[in-house]
């Protein structure tokens, strides 16, 4: 029976040990369904080596038991994994501005590391987001804004059923968009100055609507903000993939918790190597 080595993140040099500030892989939950601690011990117990934090999505931990969630953030700590809120802040901010200092102390009570804030559901003033960002930094915990960029319906490729061969009028093609993306870009510069942690992209936004990935996009802010401090959220498997082939294996993403490994080989196999860079060079016979 062959037994695999598996690989330390010294023997080649590709990704620092966690915790990291590049290269970070971030798992989403499953939304509003229970992560079952069998599941989640698992999945650190086989891969915790390459996931650096656990993401309860759409604030599905807001319906769970407090004593549940909890046991969830500890076994995460175990494995050095930090636990993020998910948006969930977006359904407190709702009730009143005063109810966010409320959510953060019942999240570091649950033992959550940072709070996301989706700038574009709760359509904040510049000022009003930087004022929750350096409140979310005061009590200890990280910031981490999500920005998503929205196209004009004239971008959005005509999806329609017609007759074969019968004539289309092209629909007009326009560069401008809802949200710019030089204001987007400054927003979230200015979000970093006030000590958010990490810039969140919804990279789905990207390429759902407009059909294609726009990489000029993602250039403009990558170019602007740094791999470092930007991070993707990418659901689809071939987003990741495109990320990690144009950037290499130091960009930050989001994927859901099936795909985590495939990341990991993805990330190795960028290096010219395959999927020994999570297996290791070698194996062993017993």
């Amino acid at each position: 029976m062959a037994a695999y080595r598996w690989k330390s993140f010294n023997d080649d040099g590709d990704r620092p040990e966690k915790p990291r500030r590049y290269g970070v892989t971030e798992m989403k939950g499953p939304n509003y369904s229970l992560f079952s601690r069998g599941l989640l011990e698992d999945v650190l117990e086989s891969m915790g080596h390459f996931v650096d934090g656990l993401k309860l999505c759409d604030g599905s931990h807001t319906v769970m038991p407090k004593n549940y969630i909890k046991e969830v953030t500890d076994m995460a700590h175990k494995h050095n994994v930090y636990v993020s809120s998910g948006d969930s802040a977006d359904q407190m901010l709702f009730r009143g501005p005063s109810s966010l200092k409320e959510y953060i102390e019942e999240c570091k009570q649950l033992g959550f590391d940072s709070i996301e804030l989706d700038v574009a559901s709760l359509g904040l003033p510049e000022e009003t987001l930087l004022r929750y960002v350096r409140l979310i930094k005061s009590s200890g915990l990280r910031a981490k804004p999500q920005f998503s960029v929205k196209f004009n319906k004239s971008d959005i490729a005509f999806a329609g059923d017609r007759a074969f061969g019968a004539y289309v009028i092209p629909a007009p093609q326009t560069s401008e968009m809802v949200e710019d993306v030089d204001l987007l870009v400054r927003r979230a510069e200015r979000c970093l100055e006030a000590g958010a942690d990490m810039i969140m992209i919804n990279a789905d936004d990207l390429c759902r609507q407009a059909g294609l990935l726009r990489s000029d996009i993602v250039a403009k802010i990558v170019g602007r903000l740094g791999l470092e401090k930007t991070m993707f959220e990418a659901s689809n498997p071939k987003i990741s993939e495109w990320f990690v082939k144009r950037y290499g294996p130091k960009v930050n993403l989001i994927v859901d918790h099936s795909q985590v490994m495939d990341l990991e080989c993805l990330r190795g196999r960028n290096l010219g190597q395959n999927h020994s860079s999570v297996l290791g060079r070698s194996y062993f016979l017993l």
